[in-house]
């Protein structure tokens, strides 16, 4: 199988939609989120759609399923609270390595059967590598500002946890995004490096902050420039942004990314800004009206879809994104090895 890297270089890829937006279809109760094995497990499980890897994994090898089908190339895996971190508020740490380890292969099981259907285009499974719900930035007191509610080296334990059961289940890439605080995700890269450096292998890395408000920062108060300096010490397959905003607004950064960084550049935004009810009204069309302007412009080498998004939205992305050439990778580094 072609590895990404060569890939890349062909076209621009398409990563999936919305886990959590495909799953909600199917309104799962809380005797669905438990299932026979959590039955009398003795806090509410509902909303803990990590844990639907064990309880229902055909529902989610069908979103795996439609979303390649809809011309994905790279389908993350339903692991986006999967540390023991996010996990305590189920009472469920102890699952954790479980979590990662069957999603990784309930979604590499679906990636080989459509690479077996068409062999010219492989498919990838991405470890969705989540923020967790804590920050090592800032202070969750707003009376303390010294406070904080998690340690670097706790992240790093328990992103090192995940990415193990990632790598043992089978994934291909490692996705460490939603960044908000980039201090979590120098723990997760910290901890990336310490497994490739224990298990003596490489793993493509890709990344992807999240800009949270109008000023163009992330919520540890960092511009896009800054994100990516922040991050560049690392081996890194793609630098990029996802969630928080809608493609329109995420134009500005990703042409700061794009111009600024050697690594492809990736873009997963939602489906708009969420209306007064906090759902997504941006159309297929309208996302891929968007899509095209990245693509015209030179600006990604990877997009797909965050919250809001659905099949739909990722195959019209595809049928626009595939007339396209994949942004040029600066060869910042071949010229550092010339002089």
């Amino acid at each position: 199988m072609k590895n990404i890297q060569d890939v890349l270089k062909e076209r621009i890829l398409v990563l999936d939609g919305a886990m959590g937006t495909m799953l909600q279809r199917h309104k799962f109760t809380e005797e669905d989120f438990r299932g026979e094995r959590f039955k009398d497990w003795e806090h509410p499980l509902q909303g803990n759609n990590d844990l639907l890897s064990l309880t229902q994994p055909e529902a989610i090898a069908e979103v795996h399923r439609l979303y390649f089908a809809a011309g994905a190339d790279i389908v993350e895996t339903n692991t986006f609270s999967g540390t023991t971190i996010a996990m305590a508020d189920y009472h469920m740490e102890d699952l954790v390595y479980e979590l990662n380890y069957e999603s990784a292969k309930i979604a590499k099981a679906v990636a080989d059967e459509f690479t077996a259907k068409e062999p010219n285009k492989p498919r990838f499974v991405a470890g969705s590598i989540g923020p967790t719900n804590k920050t090592a930035s800032m202070s969750p007191d707003v009376n303390d500002p010294g406070f904080r509610g998690v340690s670097f080296d706790e992240l790093r334990l328990a992103y090192k946890q995940q990415v193990e059961a990632l790598l043992d289940g089978g994934v291909d890439i490692l996705l460490v995004e939603t960044i908000f605080d980039t201090l979590n995700a120098k723990a997760a890269l910290f901890a990336i490096e310490e497994v490739k450096e224990e298990r003596n292998m490489e793993v493509p890395i890709m990344v992807s902050g999240t800009i949270t408000d109008a000023s163009g920062r992330t919520l540890s108060g960092q511009t896009a420039e800054a994100f990516l300096i922040s991050i560049s010490h690392i081996p890194i397959l793609s630098v990029g942004f996802n969630c928080a905003l809608g493609a329109s607004q995420l134009v500005p950064h990703l042409e700061v990314l794009s111009a600024k960084t050697e690594h492809a550049v990736s873009a997963h935004p939602n489906a708009g800004l969420p209306n007064a009810f906090g759902e997504y009204d941006e159309t297929p069309e309208e996302m891929a009206a968007q899509i095209k302007e990245y693509a015209e412009k030179g600006l990604v080498n990877i997009v797909g879809g965050c919250c809001g998004t659905t099949p739909e939205h990722i195959k019209a992305m595809a049928d626009v994104v595939k007339d396209y050439s994949p942004r040029i990778l600066n060869t910042l580094e071949a010229h550092k090895h010339d002089t």
